[in-house]
């Protein structure tokens, strides 16, 4: 049985090459294929399951790829059995002509067939052949563009995310502003009484009334210093220089601050 042809196909010629020399676009492409493995670069094991007529087989065959010359032409050399459906075997010769950003695709196949499907005559043989070889042909051509298109596609970029230490520095900086703006506006009523002297509690009431006072002053004291030298450290561990001195100042202006507190109150006591 001989039987030639060409197709055209919309790629070109080295997507084309490719293609016929990957066995999953083959697996997919080959009607009835349910297996095919590829031993080496010119040598592959398939499994097909046919059906020519009344006669189903299923053929184990293995083929051969010969006289390359990339990515022009190639020689294909096979052999199947298919038990008591008979065999098949047969040359193949396979080329690719540019043709624009198209490929022609020519072939020339010489097979011999024996058992049962030598039975069933050349016509019922080579209508199903050709039947095959359109469908393969139809099913290759959309395999080949969707590679392409995927491989055209651009890879999906990701979103840009703030460093965490960069998100992290605005939600923390105004906690201590809020916390050193309380006590101002406390102060403001321990002053108030003075203003109204006939009707002034006595001296301990208000004494006691600072304690709470002092207590949030203190605590907001605290916490700037906390919120200062923290600062430092971030700053001193993101490799800016801190200066001993400047350390020792802001401690000392802490310090003045808690004294002349608690001068207040030992003043208000006495």
């Amino acid at each position: 049985m001989d039987m030639t042809g060409e197709q055209r196909i919309p790629a070109p010629r080295d997507a084309v090459w490719r293609a016929l020399n990957d066995p999953e676009v083959l697996k997919a492409c080959i009607p009835g294929c349910q297996e095919l493995n590829k031993l080496s670069d010119t040598e592959m094991t398939a499994t097909v399951v046919l059906k020519v007529g009344p006669v189903s087989a299923r053929f184990s065959g293995a083929v051969t790829l010969l006289d390359l010359d990339p990515p022009k032409s190639y020689r294909i050399s096979g052999e199947g059995q298919g038990g008591v459906a008979g065999f098949a075997k047969g040359d193949a010769k396979v080329s690719l002509e540019e043709d624009g950003a198209e490929t022609i695709l020519r072939y020339e196949v010489e097979a011999q067939v024996g058992g049962k499907l030598a039975q069933l005559g050349a016509r019922l043989i080579d209508a199903t052949a050709k039947q095959m070889s359109g469908a393969f042909f139809k099913r290759f051509a959309q395999e080949v563009l969707a590679r392409q298109a995927q491989d055209a596609a651009p890879a999906p970029q990701e979103s840009p995310q703030e460093p965490a230490s960069a998100a992290a520095a605005p939600a923390g900086t105004p906690a201590p502003a809020a916390t050193a703006s309380e006590p101002p506006p406390a102060i403001a009523p321990a002053q108030a009484p003075r203003a109204a002297a006939p009707a002034a509690p006595p001296a301990a009431p208000e004494t006691g009334a600072l304690r709470p006072l002092a207590l949030g002053v203190l605590m907001g004291v605290f916490a700037i210093a906390g919120f200062v030298f923290g600062g430092m450290s971030q700053s001193a561990g993101g490799g800016l220089p801190v200066s001993g001195a400047f350390l020792l100042a802001v401690l000392l202006i802490v310090v003045a601050a808690i004294g002349y507190l608690f001068g207040r109150l030992d003043g208000r006591r006495a």
